[in-house]
Protein backbone atom coordinates (compact mmCIF):
# COMPACT_ATOMS: atom_id res chain seq x y z
CA UNK A 1 0.00 0.00 0.00
CA UNK A 2 1.12 3.53 -1.28
CA UNK A 3 2.35 5.54 2.35
CA UNK A 4 -0.22 8.06 2.77
CA UNK A 5 1.69 10.23 5.16
CA UNK A 6 4.71 10.51 2.81
CA UNK A 7 5.43 14.25 0.90
CA UNK A 8 4.41 14.98 -2.43
CA UNK A 9 6.57 15.51 -5.18
CA UNK A 10 4.57 17.61 -7.31
CA UNK A 11 1.43 19.74 -7.29
CA UNK A 12 2.34 21.01 -3.86
CA UNK A 13 2.03 24.63 -4.65
CA UNK A 14 -0.81 25.56 -3.82
CA UNK A 15 -3.59 27.38 -6.09
CA UNK A 16 -3.88 30.93 -5.46
CA UNK A 17 -7.07 30.86 -3.08
CA UNK A 18 -10.05 31.86 -4.22
CA UNK A 19 -10.47 35.68 -3.08
CA UNK A 20 -13.99 34.68 -1.84
CA UNK A 21 -12.61 31.98 -0.04
CA UNK A 22 -10.30 34.51 1.72
CA UNK A 23 -12.62 37.37 1.95
CA UNK A 24 -15.09 34.33 4.15
CA UNK A 25 -12.25 33.31 6.63
CA UNK A 26 -11.02 37.24 6.77
CA UNK A 27 -14.63 38.17 7.93
CA UNK A 28 -15.08 34.75 10.05
CA UNK A 29 -12.38 35.55 12.39
CA UNK A 30 -12.56 39.45 12.53
CA UNK A 31 -16.18 40.34 11.80
CA UNK A 32 -18.41 38.28 12.69
CA UNK A 33 -19.86 38.00 16.43
CA UNK A 34 -18.03 41.03 16.49
CA UNK A 35 -20.52 43.72 16.23
CA UNK A 36 -18.93 45.44 13.33
CA UNK A 37 -18.95 46.54 10.00
CA UNK A 38 -15.79 47.05 8.61
CA UNK A 39 -14.43 49.99 5.72
CA UNK A 40 -13.91 48.96 2.08
CA UNK A 41 -10.09 50.28 2.42
CA UNK A 42 -9.61 48.00 5.40
CA UNK A 43 -10.46 45.31 3.41
CA UNK A 44 -8.83 46.12 0.56
CA UNK A 45 -5.75 46.17 2.88
CA UNK A 46 -5.94 43.10 3.75
CA UNK A 47 -6.65 41.19 0.58
CA UNK A 48 -3.32 43.07 -1.02
CA UNK A 49 -1.27 41.53 1.58
CA UNK A 50 -2.60 38.37 0.88
CA UNK A 51 -1.71 38.40 -3.16
CA UNK A 52 -5.33 39.63 -3.54
CA UNK A 53 -5.52 42.62 -6.38
CA UNK A 54 -7.93 45.40 -5.72
CA UNK A 55 -9.84 44.93 -8.92
CA UNK A 56 -10.55 41.17 -7.86
CA UNK A 57 -11.64 42.66 -4.27
CA UNK A 58 -13.97 44.77 -5.08
CA UNK A 59 -15.29 42.57 -7.84
CA UNK A 60 -15.65 40.07 -5.25
CA UNK A 61 -17.18 42.14 -2.63
CA UNK A 62 -20.01 43.35 -5.27
CA UNK A 63 -20.77 40.21 -5.95
CA UNK A 64 -21.26 39.18 -2.66
CA UNK A 65 -23.49 42.10 -1.73
CA UNK A 66 -25.62 41.41 -4.90
CA UNK A 67 -25.79 37.69 -3.45
CA UNK A 68 -27.02 38.82 -0.12
CA UNK A 69 -23.86 37.85 1.80
CA UNK A 70 -22.94 41.39 2.92
CA UNK A 71 -24.20 44.74 3.66
CA UNK A 72 -22.91 47.92 2.79
CA UNK A 73 -23.79 51.48 4.72
CA UNK A 74 -22.12 54.70 3.19
CA UNK A 75 -20.76 57.39 5.89
CA UNK A 76 -19.47 60.23 3.79
CA UNK A 77 -16.86 59.07 1.54
CA UNK A 78 -16.01 55.54 3.42
CA UNK A 79 -18.28 52.38 2.68
CA UNK A 80 -18.69 49.73 5.15
CA UNK A 81 -19.21 46.27 5.23
CA UNK A 82 -20.87 44.40 7.44
CA UNK A 83 -22.68 40.59 7.64
CA UNK A 84 -26.28 39.37 7.30
CA UNK A 85 -28.09 36.61 8.60
CA UNK A 86 -27.19 34.37 5.81
CA UNK A 87 -23.08 35.04 5.90
CA UNK A 88 -23.38 34.55 9.35
CA UNK A 89 -24.98 31.15 8.97
CA UNK A 90 -22.26 30.25 6.21
CA UNK A 91 -19.28 31.30 8.34
CA UNK A 92 -20.33 29.74 11.55
CA UNK A 93 -20.64 26.53 10.10
CA UNK A 94 -17.06 26.83 8.76
CA UNK A 95 -16.30 27.62 12.61
CA UNK A 96 -17.97 24.46 13.46
CA UNK A 97 -16.32 22.85 10.71
CA UNK A 98 -12.97 23.64 11.81
CA UNK A 99 -12.78 23.69 15.20
CA UNK A 100 -15.99 21.03 16.29
CA UNK A 101 -15.73 18.46 13.69
CA UNK A 102 -12.31 18.70 13.08
CA UNK A 103 -10.79 16.37 10.04
CA UNK A 104 -10.91 13.20 12.03
CA UNK A 105 -14.46 11.13 12.43
CA UNK A 106 -13.23 9.37 15.35
CA UNK A 107 -17.32 8.95 17.07
CA UNK A 108 -18.82 7.79 14.00
CA UNK A 109 -22.22 5.02 15.18
CA UNK A 110 -22.26 3.01 12.62
CA UNK A 111 -25.12 4.40 10.10
CA UNK A 112 -24.95 5.29 7.11
CA UNK A 113 -27.34 8.10 4.74
CA UNK A 114 -28.28 6.10 1.26
CA UNK A 115 -29.94 8.22 -1.46
CA UNK A 116 -30.90 7.15 -4.38
CA UNK A 117 -32.19 9.03 -7.53
CA UNK A 118 -33.41 7.97 -10.96
CA UNK A 119 -34.47 11.40 -13.24
CA UNK A 120 -35.91 11.27 -16.63
CA UNK A 121 -32.78 11.59 -19.28
CA UNK A 122 -33.79 14.96 -20.32
CA UNK A 123 -32.90 16.64 -16.39
CA UNK A 124 -29.45 16.84 -17.37
CA UNK A 125 -29.57 20.21 -15.11
CA UNK A 126 -30.79 18.94 -12.40
CA UNK A 127 -28.87 15.45 -11.81
CA UNK A 128 -26.21 17.62 -12.23
CA UNK A 129 -27.10 20.09 -9.97
CA UNK A 130 -27.85 16.94 -7.54
CA UNK A 131 -24.66 15.25 -7.85
CA UNK A 132 -22.75 18.45 -7.47
CA UNK A 133 -24.38 18.71 -4.11
CA UNK A 134 -24.04 15.34 -3.19
CA UNK A 135 -20.07 15.63 -3.96
CA UNK A 136 -20.32 18.93 -1.57
CA UNK A 137 -21.90 17.31 1.39
CA UNK A 138 -19.66 14.26 1.37
CA UNK A 139 -20.94 11.35 -0.45
CA UNK A 140 -19.29 8.63 -2.48
CA UNK A 141 -20.91 6.95 -5.57
CA UNK A 142 -21.70 3.32 -4.45
CA UNK A 143 -23.14 2.31 -7.79
CA UNK A 144 -25.24 4.03 -10.57
CA UNK A 145 -27.95 6.28 -8.91
CA UNK A 146 -27.06 5.03 -5.65
CA UNK A 147 -24.85 7.46 -2.90
CA UNK A 148 -23.81 6.63 0.44
CA UNK A 149 -21.94 9.40 2.79
CA UNK A 150 -21.26 8.36 7.08
CA UNK A 151 -23.93 9.55 9.71
CA UNK A 152 -27.02 11.33 9.21
CA UNK A 153 -27.07 13.86 6.35
CA UNK A 154 -29.52 16.64 6.30
CA UNK A 155 -30.75 15.40 3.23
CA UNK A 156 -34.45 17.95 3.15
CA UNK A 157 -31.47 20.90 3.17
CA UNK A 158 -29.50 19.38 0.48
CA UNK A 159 -32.14 18.97 -1.69
CA UNK A 160 -34.20 22.37 -1.22
CA UNK A 161 -34.71 24.16 -4.20
CA UNK A 162 -34.01 21.51 -6.94
CA UNK A 163 -37.64 20.33 -7.81
CA UNK A 164 -36.66 16.68 -7.44
CA UNK A 165 -39.35 15.13 -5.36
CA UNK A 166 -40.61 12.38 -6.29
CA UNK A 167 -37.25 11.17 -7.72
CA UNK A 168 -35.28 10.82 -5.13
CA UNK A 169 -35.56 8.47 -1.88
CA UNK A 170 -33.59 8.65 1.16
CA UNK A 171 -32.39 5.93 3.83
CA UNK A 172 -30.49 5.59 7.03
CA UNK A 173 -28.66 1.90 7.23
CA UNK A 174 -26.36 0.26 9.35
CA UNK A 175 -23.91 -2.16 7.03
CA UNK A 176 -24.89 -5.97 7.83
CA UNK A 177 -22.61 -9.10 7.04
CA UNK A 178 -20.70 -10.04 4.50
CA UNK A 179 -21.02 -6.48 4.02
CA UNK A 180 -17.51 -5.52 4.54
CA UNK A 181 -17.31 -1.72 5.51
CA UNK A 182 -13.99 -0.80 3.98
CA UNK A 183 -14.41 -2.10 0.66
CA UNK A 184 -17.53 -0.06 0.60
CA UNK A 185 -15.34 3.44 1.47
CA UNK A 186 -12.65 1.96 -0.91
CA UNK A 187 -15.18 1.38 -3.81
CA UNK A 188 -17.25 4.97 -3.39
CA UNK A 189 -14.97 7.14 -2.56
CA UNK A 190 -11.46 7.91 -3.92
CA UNK A 191 -8.84 7.65 -0.60
CA UNK A 192 -5.42 8.32 -2.47
CA UNK A 193 -7.12 11.67 -3.38
CA UNK A 194 -8.18 12.43 -0.17
CA UNK A 195 -5.36 11.49 1.16
CA UNK A 196 -3.52 13.75 -0.95
CA UNK A 197 -5.14 16.79 -0.32
CA UNK A 198 -3.49 16.42 3.14
CA UNK A 199 -0.26 15.88 1.92
CA UNK A 200 -0.42 18.62 -0.45
CA UNK A 201 -1.52 20.98 2.52
CA UNK A 202 1.65 19.64 4.78
CA UNK A 203 4.21 20.36 2.40
CA UNK A 204 2.66 23.67 1.58
CA UNK A 205 2.76 24.80 5.17
CA UNK A 206 6.39 23.26 6.23
CA UNK A 207 7.72 27.48 6.03
CA UNK A 208 4.71 29.14 6.70
CA UNK A 209 7.15 32.72 6.20
CA UNK A 210 6.97 31.86 2.40
CA UNK A 211 3.66 32.34 2.31
CA UNK A 212 2.72 35.77 3.20
CA UNK A 213 4.96 39.00 4.33
CA UNK A 214 3.04 38.76 7.27
CA UNK A 215 1.21 37.45 10.03
CA UNK A 216 -2.34 38.52 9.38
CA UNK A 217 -2.06 37.20 5.62
CA UNK A 218 -0.67 33.60 6.80
CA UNK A 219 -3.52 33.70 8.71
CA UNK A 220 -6.09 34.02 6.67
CA UNK A 221 -4.14 31.95 3.66
CA UNK A 222 -4.00 28.83 6.66
CA UNK A 223 -7.16 28.80 7.63
CA UNK A 224 -8.61 29.51 4.02
CA UNK A 225 -6.27 26.43 2.56
CA UNK A 226 -7.39 24.42 5.99
CA UNK A 227 -11.40 24.74 5.32
CA UNK A 228 -11.17 24.00 1.58
CA UNK A 229 -8.75 21.01 2.26
CA UNK A 230 -11.27 19.21 4.86
CA UNK A 231 -14.53 20.51 2.73
CA UNK A 232 -13.46 18.07 -0.19
CA UNK A 233 -13.32 15.19 2.82
CA UNK A 234 -16.48 13.16 3.53
CA UNK A 235 -15.14 12.69 7.03
CA UNK A 236 -15.11 8.69 6.68
CA UNK A 237 -15.06 6.43 9.70
CA UNK A 238 -11.45 6.69 11.14
CA UNK A 239 -11.41 3.21 11.55
CA UNK A 240 -12.08 2.17 8.42
CA UNK A 241 -9.03 4.45 7.16
CA UNK A 242 -5.28 4.01 6.53
CA UNK A 243 -3.18 3.65 9.33
CA UNK A 244 -0.94 6.59 7.90
CA UNK A 245 -4.25 8.47 7.31
CA UNK A 246 -2.71 12.07 6.81
CA UNK A 247 -5.04 14.43 8.03
CA UNK A 248 -4.17 13.65 11.55
CA UNK A 249 -0.54 15.16 11.23
CA UNK A 250 -2.32 17.74 9.08
CA UNK A 251 -4.59 19.08 11.85
CA UNK A 252 -2.03 19.29 14.42
CA UNK A 253 -0.22 21.46 12.09
CA UNK A 254 -3.07 23.43 11.02
CA UNK A 255 -3.80 23.65 14.94
CA UNK A 256 0.01 24.64 15.94
CA UNK A 257 0.46 27.62 13.51
CA UNK A 258 -2.97 28.93 14.18
CA UNK A 259 -1.84 29.07 17.55
CA UNK A 260 1.26 30.68 16.74
CA UNK A 261 -0.34 33.28 13.84
CA UNK A 262 -3.22 34.67 16.26
CA UNK A 263 -1.61 36.85 18.46
CA UNK A 264 0.07 38.72 16.01
CA UNK A 265 -2.57 38.72 13.39
CA UNK A 266 -5.70 39.84 15.62
CA UNK A 267 -3.16 42.64 16.80
CA UNK A 268 -2.18 44.11 12.93
CA UNK A 269 -5.88 43.63 11.94
CA UNK A 270 -6.72 45.95 15.53
CA UNK A 271 -4.22 48.35 13.89
CA UNK A 272 -5.47 48.45 10.12
CA UNK A 273 -8.96 47.85 10.48
CA UNK A 274 -11.17 50.96 10.47
CA UNK A 275 -14.56 50.14 11.69
CA UNK A 276 -18.30 51.43 13.01
CA UNK A 277 -20.64 49.19 15.25
CA UNK A 278 -23.41 47.54 13.70
CA UNK A 279 -25.70 49.97 15.11
CA UNK A 280 -23.91 52.89 13.65
CA UNK A 281 -24.47 51.02 10.83
CA UNK A 282 -28.29 50.58 11.56
CA UNK A 283 -28.45 54.59 11.85
CA UNK A 284 -26.82 55.17 8.79
CA UNK A 285 -28.81 52.47 7.06
CA UNK A 286 -32.21 54.54 8.34
CA UNK A 287 -31.38 57.86 6.99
Amino acid sequence: MTDLAAPVTEGVAAETPRPQALLLTFFGGHVLDQGIHVATASVLDVLDRAGVSEHATRSTLSRMARRGLLRRVRQGRNVYIGLTPHSRAILHDGRRRIWEAGAVNRHWDGTWTLLGFSMPESWQRQRHALRSRLLWAGFGSLQSGLWIAPGTVDAAGLLDGLGTDGHVKVFQARALPPTHVAEVVAEAWDIERLAGHYRAFLSRWRDPEAQAPDSLARDLLLESDWLQTIRQDPRLPREHLPADWPAEPAQELFHNLSAELKPAANAIAAEVLDTITDAEADRLAAR
